[in-house]
């Protein structure tokens, strides 16, 4: 087994979109071959309904799949199909914009006034860019929890995991996209395949995350000036760990425990044309997508 290189640490952007939506680009619209499939993810997570409750009204998306995953409010989401719905507290929703799909998503409060999730873009690779656009919506009550007996609690929300699989199927990227929750002070292992890429984004507490040269996750830097200095090289809120190859990610929680996404999905390695909420192979298939926006027959009949 080898554990997986931190490549990168960094901090989520704060930013605004859609109508004034306040969140955090975890990553995206820079180097789409960095976490390949993986084109865009958003963090929403706001006490103040006036940050998000002018949403995100209609808006087009062709070449990609979208799945969001609500942790507190809800979501609700109408699209040209005519489907409908809202995303409550646990609940995932994975679309398939393919060769064109309108939606608009509008983020409620909960009681104590919290809207809170994610947003993951994954690509579709060139001979799915114009399938059939479609929505599956999955309560959190189908998606299975594992818990062990030292408290570690992983939901499965896409992909198999410690004999688990998650509710959210079809998805061309095949990912794997795991809630993970670690106690404090535990230390865990989990299997990434290692031909996949793979980032966790931290979103609560902190934790070390190791790599094979420093399996403890603890960083321990020369003296300097006759000090020495011990560096524990935590991880904290909204923080994207990206890590290298390997089959093995590895964890040590903090003082507070943590709990993290873990995302992994299978590179498509092909050229990436993106503009905003549209991304194709080349520049003459983007500006034809924008073309159709403005004539009015970016919408196609169902096939």
């Amino acid at each position: 087994m080898s554990i997986r290189p931190v490549l990168e640490q960094r901090k989520a952007v704060a930013a605004m979109e859609g109508a004034g939506v306040h969140l955090h680009r975890v990553f995206g619209f820079q180097d789409p071959t960095e976490l390949d499939p993986f084109l865009m993810m958003d963090h929403f997570r706001n006490d103040d309904p006036r940050l998000f409750e002018a949403g995100f009204p209609w808006h087009p998306h062709r070449g990609i799949e979208t799945i969001t995953y609500v942790i507190d409010g809800a979501v609700e989401h109408q699209d040209s199909l005519g489907n409908t719905g809202n995303l409550g507290a646990g609940d995932v929703q994975w679309m398939t914009a393919g060769r064109g799909i309108l939606h608009q998503e509008m983020p409620t409060a909960n009681a104590q006034g919290v809207n809170h999730g994610f947003q993951l873009w994954a690509n579709l690779p060139r001979d799915l860019k114009m399938t059939d656009p479609r929505y599956q919506d999955v309560t959190s009550r189908e998606i299975p929890e594992i818990i062990e007996d030292d408290g570690t609690k992983v939901r499965v929300i896409i992909g198999s995991f410690w004999g688990q699989r998650g509710p959210v199927d079809g998805i061309a990227a095949d990912p794997m996209f795991l809630d993970v929750t670690v106690p404090s002070g535990a230390k865990k292992t989990f299997p990434i395949d290692t031909r996949r890429r793979a980032f966790a984004y931290v979103f609560e507490g902190d934790a070390a995350f190791a790599d094979a040269s420093q399996p403890t996750g603890i960083l321990l830097e020369k003296e300097v000036a006759g000090e020495e200095l011990n560096i524990r090289d935590m991880s904290g809120d909204r923080t994207l760990i990206r890590f290298g190859s390997g089959d093995e990610v590895t964890v040590q929680a903090g003082e507070q425990g943590v709990r993290f996404l873990l995302v992994s999905g299978q590179p498509i390695q092909e050229p990436v044309a993106w503009h905003g909420p549209i991304v194709m192979n080349t520049q003459a298939e983007l500006q034809q997508a924008f073309t159709e926006l403005r004539n009015g027959t970016f919408i196609k009949p169902a096939h």
